[in-house]
């Protein structure tokens, strides 16, 4: 016999090492649909193995069971090229220059991006792929193109027909350069990219080339075919399967280890009507963001604004029943959909309730005016299941002096120690966000149990009154305690628009003044936290994506995602004097 014939000998070659095969990410490809058939040319499949991808085909189906079920197992996805899209999803009439339109395609590629940008998938899209992301995330396309420049090209699809400009500061700029050889064949283009996105390449004649994330995402759309264009085209690909790469070691992490987030104020929308179990825009936490995501649990807050504005608290409610009303409405989120969410309220809870597959809800209350200075109020916020107080907000209250108050008590009031001894008795952690770098040294030395500051940034990046100095920094570490990263803009840069790049920053300078042992995320989102490429509770894993980028160790990732937070909440609860 022939040896090319030999099963045995092609398997005796994958058997004779284990593990049978390095993991290679996994990357969806769409495929063109035309007389019946569902189809990909074999240059995407072939680049996509040649850059260390295992390629899939994703054939048009709208079906959202199959949709979802189909991203949930890949790493990246390849928008392919095809017909034009009808100009009925733009609202607009179609021209009698508009081409062959595929509607077998257009709704299951308009979905798959919808829910793949959701997920933070890397995509490529390439020539009609590139309208696709275009036209499914906000922008416009152009039914025909007029310009001299010959688009339509007679030349063999691995010949480049015309030149591109390329932005600086794209990703493009780094594979190519400023300037390179494309070989595009289209009419339809993208006439306007939308605000996720930004144009990176042109040709000569203005024609959008190219768009990439304007949000820290990895996705790229091309109007050329860069899979017929061997090396040159392979760097595309490359890149994608970098990127996937990367989100399926992330992924990979989140399966692992506990995300937890310290500080949320989702609740104070409740009164909306909002329904956590739907997508609702109006919120940055829900089921389907945090699933996305890949988050495991938050700490919700019951919020009290110092002055309530006209509509903030129903007229007759006072602050405790103000926030007794919204654990009540976290009580029946749980109850109606227990098989999904539940509140937990030691760290042993979070770990059963994500071996079970379940999201968790921490709950806490965000201003010390909810004990309406009543020292019994702090022992009935126990047994509700409170896990900290966050000792004022944005204003002096009864107990301390707060970052943007008038100094009332110089620090922590005689009445404010109560409390904290209270707290500790009763196993709840004093948190000083927002408190007055007095009353934050006082609350140091009065707490015998470490202190905690659920969502606060850096003085010496971003100088704020609720940002903390790195001598608060270093004396909440010499205590034990912990210091989370906040995605609010405001207290991340001062001047233009702050990114996860920003955030990642503060939590690094943190690192480098406090140790990685006393650091985490807070996101204060819904109370105006949420910055580009972490935009609410969806975009999580990006954030871990950013720490492996820096190397940090799957351990570190483990402490910054909440394993800090909890190692001191667990302490706390140890000294505890009454448990619940």
């Amino acid at each position: 016999m022939i040896k090319k014939y030999q099963l045995g000998t092609y398997l005796d070659e994958i058997y004779s090492s284990f593990p049978e095969a390095q993991q290679r990410p996994m990357i969806g490809i769409t495929a063109n649909y035309a007389d019946g058939d569902a189809m990909i040319r074999s240059v995407y499949y072939r680049q996509i193995v040649k850059a260390g991808g295992t390629p899939v085909i994703i054939p048009p189906v709208a079906d959202h069971q199959v949709i979802i079920n189909m991203l949930d197992r890949i790493d990246g996805l390849v928008f392919t090229g095809g017909a034009d899209y009808s100009p009925l999803w733009s609202n607009e009439e179609p021209l009698k220059e508009l081409g062959h339109v595929n509607p077998e395609r257009d709704l299951p590629e308009l979905l798959l991006t919808r829910l793949a940008y959701n997920r933070q998938i890397p995509i490529l899209g390439t020539c009609r792929g590139m309208q696709t992301i275009a036209l499914a995330l906000g922008g416009r396309l152009t039914q025909d193109i007029k310009t001299p420049l010959k688009h339509v090209q007679d030349a063999v699809r691995e010949e480049p027909t015309h030149s591109i400009n390329i932005r600086e500061n794209s990703v493009l700029f780094d594979l190519y350069g400023e300037k390179t050889y494309v070989n595009s064949f289209h009419h339809q283009a993208v006439a306007e990219c939308g605000d996720k996105f930004r144009v990176t390449a042109t040709a000569p004649d203005g024609i959008v080339e190219a768009i990439e994330s304007s949000e820290q995402k990895a996705i790229i759309g091309v109007q050329w075919h860069p899979e017929w264009l061997e090396e040159e085209g392979l760097k595309l690909f490359q890149w994608l399967i970098h990127r996937s790469a990367e989100f399926s070691k992330a992924k990979d992490i989140h399966r692992r280890i506990l995300t937890f987030d310290s500080h949320c104020d989702t609740p104070m929308f409740f009164p909306q009507g909002i329904h956590f179990e739907q997508r609702d825009p109006r919120i940055l936490y829900d089921l389907h963001k945090m699933s996305d995501g890949r988050q495991d649990a938050v700490t919700m807050v019951a919020y009290i604004p110092q002055h309530p504005k006209p509509g903030e608290i129903p007229e007759n409610m006072t602050p405790k029943q103000y926030a007794d009303s919204i654990f009540d409405q976290i009580s029946a989120i749980v109850k109606r959909e227990n098989a999904y969410v539940s509140i937990a309220k030691t760290p042993h809870d979070l770990y059963i309730n994500k071996a079970q597959g379940r999201k968790s809800i921490m709950l806490g209350i965000e201003n010390g005016l909810a004990i309406e200075n009543d020292i019994a109020n702090v022992e009935h916020f126990a047994r509700r299941g409170i896990t900290y107080i966050t000792l004022c907000h944005n204003g002096d209250n009864d107990i301390c002096d707060s970052a943007r108050g008038t100094g009332t008590h110089n620090g922590v009031s005689a009445f404010g120690e109560q409390v904290i001894h209270e707290m500790n008795r009763l196993g709840v952690m004093v948190d000083l966000s927002h408190g007055a770098e007095k009353s934050f040294y006082d609350a140091l030395e009065i707490s015998k149990t470490p202190i905690v500051c659920s969502h606060s940034n850096c003085k010496a990046l971003c100088d704020v009154p609720r940002n903390l100095t790195d001598d608060q920094l270093k004396a909440l570490a010499a205590r034990g305690g912990v210091a989370q990263t906040t995605m609010y803009h405001g207290f991340l840069r001062k001047e233009t628009e702050a990114t996860i790049l920003d955030a990642v920053a503060h939590l690094e300078h943190a690192i480098d003044v406090m140790g990685i042992d006393h650091v985490g995320v807070g996101t204060d989102f819904d109370g105006d936290g949420g910055i580009v490429g972490m935009a609410d509770a969806s975009e999580m894993i990006n954030f871990t994506i950013q720490l492996l980028r820096r190397k940090f160790s799957e351990e570190d990732i483990e402490k910054i995602w909440g394993g800090n937070w909890l190692r001191v909440m667990q302490a706390v609860k140890d000294q505890a004097e009454v448990t619940f």
